[in-house]
């Protein structure tokens, strides 16, 4: 139900260091305003609402392209077989082992296991000439072919010429089979007819060349598919991945001097003793050329190689700079050498172990994926690992590994080599600092645990879990039906899954009251009375006890709908430990993670996940082993500390952190809390400080960080605390995350614990982003392909900064993190732009690191602020005061309220401008009270609200009018200073400027500056003016509205800001395009940076828009502006 209004009295709750309170929901204290302005504020501020509504509804259409229904997806799974295929065999060595029976085994096991009919029968068609000449020359092609009529002397002679190669009449014509093959899984997949597809084929193809043969191989199937692709279908960027126990120099060959094709091998090499025994099979053969980079060999230099070792490649190595190159469509040349069993390879990996890796391939080119079949010459274990791939290409979980412990020794060398040598060429690999990790040679947690799926459902049914009742609405806050945790959360998320048509596609789960006994497992039995007794209380002592927590309100219904979210969230770990499910998503409130064992906190009552996690164990009968992923924006303070001395329990939150400064403002959320006695590593925090994260950061976390441990812990549960207030454009969080974002962090998630994986509901409070992102991610559950991300930019340095610090901590007992690189390398970067974009690896572009590095102010280029200079300093941190500047300041002054009717979380700044207040300090008699007003020691302020502001408000001065500014600081008292908010604390030097136009009052009293950026990195999106000019007075595009428009300074769009309809606000967020020029007072804001910026690269634009406003230009002195 919906919250009541508020009553005439109304005040919302006391703030407070312990949960992520809405800045305008803090404790307001009566005032002496006459009565006429105190109505008007409320009327302002009732409005201010309205017109966010508005900026939700314009956000909600901007975000259409994440309707999951609005394209026609590809499904299906295509499978290549011809009989031609078991054709050829030597015919001088009957024991060959490049025989028939490796496809024909293949074919068998896929029908005994029912997975043929369940895959799309694709018919394989011979190649081409034309299709052979895209990698082969003529002469190589016209040679093959006259083998065909060749006797078999003929054949044997041939054949000795070359290594490694015997030939058989029906050898041509087996062979460009084999290659259009893969063509036409091409040509299905790329027309989104089929998802993804399997080839079994021989003979293999990854060693041939251009003109000759090499390895069992004639034509090079997938080097000319990858070139067919992009000639026939436009592809632009193809990742081809080579897990065949020996090295495909033929593909390596083919794309040496190319930047459009990513190819990445792993294969055993033994220093060059192995099989093909070159040494360009090393890690340091990069390509050649613009093509330099593009060309990735991770050799094994032992035997044995196992499961662990193949993941930590993948997941450390491969998936970071394929997320960085962008892949269109991923290729595998799909050996199974590597197979324990194999007499070739030598090595110990499981089939299920490629499952993996598949499963973690398909994250890349929107699952645009096609194995073919290369080596494998154990053909019941190539057929093993054909099978185990096939299933994940249907849409099965991921498998259970068999467990071992972390990456060898040998296998981190490996890596850490290759690592090496590609860094100079990919952001996302120069995120380490390099260094020695630890003196440890062992990891103190090895993964040896015996296995343990007793209790546990084997083979889950392929469907997902859904839980949600719409009773969890009654509890609301009877004071503040504004507060940001507000009822609507879950109808909102619930009914956009309705329209992508998500709920019919999952299992209802029915929700149900938890215990009294199951809330002990995890709370004091003091606290559940404390919290049960409020069902019988009067408001007046309802909102008496939630002052006596921080950030909590309460009514009669609060203690029943947490019972109600608790009980919800075990019926659907006991439907996925059952195998009703697989997975689930639980979309509950209220939320949880802040809840401590005896202490209700952070609008959480009762710790849901922490409870769901020991009912778990509970129902397992056992100390089953569980992750909490926590990526809520605010660290889960409650469900640390109640597993921070246990090793069964993994505990992983990646949150805003601000060096302290963010909510809930304690040293426990840092990264050297690694948890206590027996937990010791089984705490990892992720404390983001400074600047504003998003994909790029999160997906670098889960890279270097949450996987490598994730893995090595091997969990046989993880829960999801699935906050989405770091989601983009949340009111409290103001980071960055997209839902695509998310969705892709969830299908990493997906590859651990057999894939059983709980999403339950934390914070999040944008209406719009909370519900397409948990949308998101169910439909990524649910097996959906994953949506392509857009180009991100290189990580944020601070969280290099943080992501460094957390391995160095955690290195210690999770070897798989001890990756060594020389400290050398990072020395030896160009100083790389504080932020921006970075080249795509596309067709004809270089490396991400070889872009020219961000100019000094030599030749007369923007200077750089301390900010922005600590920026490109890597290994030094920025504190939050230093990163974000007095801009933030000011805007956490703003934030804050001191009306009765506390004004909606929505109507919180997100994603753009903060108002441009003047928040006075001094009180002038003759003029009466100033229109904002600070008083020291307490965080409230006045303003008075205009419909449309007057010319003179200008809070920062033009070009070169001299601006002199007095300090004026304020040291607000400790208990006052922690406040219960989605924002930083102020820090206690906070300064605001106060600017005087030579000692001249005006009408409004008192004006403040907040001193501009001197250089934003985001300067560089600023375009030329076009020959039309700027005009000033044109009205906004989207609703034509003249009251307060911007320009565009990348496209010239005009639109309304914020308190109009946000029409700018919404564009920033969709276009990317930071930076605007306000025709009110010609100020520039940058949305990223959310600071006002003068600097000369904007003079062009502020003059244009001078001399339409006011009939000339700006003065212009020569000096930097």
């Amino acid at each position: 139900m919906d919250s009541p209004p508020n009553p005439p009295e109304s005040r919302s709750l006391r703030g407070s260091s312990c949960s992520p309170k809405s800045p305008d929901s803090k404790s307001k204290k009566k005032n002496s305003k006459p009565c006429s302005k105190k109505t008007s504020l409320q009327e302002a501020k009732k409005k201010g609402r309205m017109e966010q509504s508005r900026g939700e509804e314009e956000m909600a259409k901007q975000l259409k392209n994440l309707d999951l229904n609005s394209k026609l997806k590809a499904t299906g799974t295509g499978l290549v077989y011809s009989d031609v295929f078991a054709r050829p065999c030597c015919l001088w060595d009957s024991g060959h082992p490049e025989c028939p029976e490796r496809v024909t085994a293949v074919m068998e096991k896929l029908e005994s296991q029912r997975l043929l009919s369940r895959c799309v029968q694709v018919e394989a068609r011979p190649a081409t000439d034309q299709d052979l000449l895209l990698v082969h020359t003529k002469q190589y092609v016209e040679l093959m072919k006259s083998t065909q009529k060749m006797s078999e002397s003929e054949l044997m002679s041939l054949s000795k010429t070359y290594d490694s190669i015997y030939l058989h009449p029906e050898s041509f014509h087996s062979a460009t089979v084999a290659v259009g093959a893969v063509l036409q899984l091409i040509d299905k997949v790329l027309k989104s007819e089929l998802r993804n597809g399997f080839a079994v084929t021989r003979p293999p193809s990854h060693h041939a060349q251009a003109d000759k043969m090499n390895g069992y191989c004639m034509f090079n199937s997938l080097a000319i598919a990858a070139r067919y692709a992009q000639t026939q279908h436009g592809l632009e960027r193809v990742l081809i991945v080579d897990w065949d126990v020996h090295h495909g120099q033929g593909i390596q060959y083919s794309f040496q001097e190319d930047p459009s094709v990513l190819y990445f091998s792993v294969h055993r090499y033994e220093g060059g003793a192995f099989w093909p025994h070159l040494p360009e099979s090393d890690s340091g053969a990069l390509g050649s050329g613009v093509g330099e980079g593009y060309n990735i060999n991770l050799p094994w230099n032992k035997t044995g190689v196992k499961d662990a070792d193949y993941i930590a490649a993948f997941q450390q190595l491969l998936l970071p700079v394929a997320y960085e190159f962008r892949p269109q469509l991923v290729l595998v040349a799909a050996g199974f050498d590597c197979l324990a069993g194999d007499p070739k390879g030598e090595m110990s990996a499981s089939p299920q172990c490629f499952a993996v890796l598949t499963h973690l391939l398909q994250g890349l080119a929107q699952g645009r994926l096609i194995l073919a079949l290369e080596g494998g010459y154990n053909p019941q274990a190539t057929a093993d690992g054909v099978c185990a791939c096939v299933r994940l290409l249907l849409g099965e979980s991921c498998p259970r590994l068999v467990p071992q412990r972390a990456p060898s020794d040998s296998a981190l060398k490996s890596i850490s080599q290759t690592i090496s040598s590609l860094y100079p060429f990919w952001t996302s690999l120069q995120i380490l600092e390099g260094g020695p990790m630890c003196k440890e040679t062992s990891p103190v947690h090895p993964a040896s645990v015996e296995p343990s799926g007793e209790g546990l459902g084997e083979m889950p049914a392929q469907i997902t879990g859904l839980a949600y009742d719409q009773r969890m609405m009654e509890h609301h806050n009877m004071w503040d039906s504004h507060h940001p945790e507000q009822p609507q959360r879950i109808s909102r998320i619930f009914s956009r899954h309705k329209e992508l048509g998500l709920v019919s596609r999952c299992l209802r789960i029915p929700a149900r009251l938890a215990t009294e006994e199951e809330l002990a497992t995890c709370h004091s039995l003091e606290h559940i009375a404390k919290i049960k007794s409020t069902e019988g209380m009067k408001p007046r002592d309802l909102h008496r006890l939630g002052d006596e927590y921080n950030s909590i309100y309460i009514s009669s219904e609060s203690y029943r709908c947490a019972l109600l979210a608790a009980g919800t969230c075990f019926n659907s770990a006991e439907a996925v430990l059952t195998g009703q499910v697989r997975n689930a998503v639980a979309i509950v409130r209220p939320p949880g993670h802040h809840a401590e064992r005896d202490v209700a906190c952070g609008f959480c009552f009762f710790n849901t996940a922490a409870l769901t996690a020991r009912y778990a164990q509970t129902f397992a009968k056992k100390p089953l082993r569980v992750l909490i992923l926590d990526w809520d924006v605010h660290h889960g303070n409650g469900t640390q500390h109640i597993f921070e001395d246990d090793d069964s329990v993994l505990y992983i939150s990646l949150h805003r952190y601000d060096n302290g400064l963010f909510f809930p403002s304690s040293d426990d959320a840092d990264f050297d809390k690694v948890g206590r006695g027996k937990g010791r590593g089984f705490n990892v925090n992720i404390p983001w400080s400074g600047g504003k994260m998003g994909d790029s950061e999160y997906l670098a976390a889960f890279h270097a960080v949450v996987m490598p441990i994730a893995r090595e812990f091997d969990p046989e549960l993880v829960l999801l605390s699935a906050g989405f207030d770091a989601a983009r454009g949340d009111p409290l969080g103001g980071y960055h995350v997209t839902p695509e974002g998310y969705a892709h962090l969830t299908h990493l998630l997906m590859s651990l614990a057999a894939g059983r994986i709980i999403l339950i509901l934390e914070g999040g409070y944008n209406l719009t982003s909370i519900s397409e992102s948990m949308s998101m991610c169910t439909s990524t559950l649910l097996g959906d392909s994953l949506p392509l991300l857009p180009p991100l930019p290189p990580p944020h340095p601070n969280a290099s900064v943080t992501i460094n610090r957390v391995l160095r901590s955690h290195a210690l007992y999770w070897s798989s993190l001890r990756i060594q690189i020389p400290e050398s390398l990072r020395l030896s970067l160009p100083s790389p732009k504080a932020k921006g974009k970075r080249v795509s690896g596309g067709r004809d572009k270089r490396s991400p690191r070889q872009e020219t590095p961000a100019k000094g102010s030599e030749q007369g280029a923007p200077p750089v602020s301390p900010a922005a200079a600590e920026a490109m300093e890597p290994g030094q941190p920025r504190t939050a005061h230093q990163e974000e500047g007095l801009q933030d300041i000011t805007a956490g002054l703003v934030s804050l309220n001191l009306d009765n009717s506390s004004s909606s979380p929505a109507s919180v700044p997100v994603g753009g401008a903060r108002r441009k207040v003047r928040p006075g300090s001094q009180e002038n008699p003759a003029k009466g009270p100033p229109s904002a007003q600070v008083t020291p020691g307490k965080k409230e302020v006045m303003e008075t609200v205009n419909s449309t502001p007057p010319q003179d408000k200008m809070i920062m001065p033009l070009v070169d009018e001299p601006a002199m500014v007095t300090v004026a600081k304020g040291n607000p008292e400790p208990g006052e200073s922690d406040e219960a908010s989605g924002w930083s604390k102020l820090p206690k030097d906070g300064a605001v400027f106060e600017l005087f136009t030579g000692g001249l009052e005006t009408d409004e009293g008192t004006m403040y500056v907040v001193d501009p950026l001197p250089w934003c990195p985001h300067l560089e999106t600023v375009r030329p003016v076009p020959s039309g000019g700027i005009d000033v007075f044109l009205p906004c595009e989207d609703c034509g509205s003249d009251a307060e428009n911007w320009v565009c300074l990348s496209c010239y769009k005009v639109l309304c800001g914020r308190y109009i309809n946000q029409h700018m606000v919404t564009h920033g967020l969709v276009s990317e395009h930071p930076v605007v020029l306000s025709f009110a007072d010609l100020s520039v804001w940058c949305y990223s940076c959310e600071a006002y910026v003068h600097n000369k690269v904007l003079y062009e634009a502020k003059n244009a828009a001078h001399q339409v406003k006011f009939g000339e230009n700006i003065p212009y002195t020569g000096e930097s502006h």
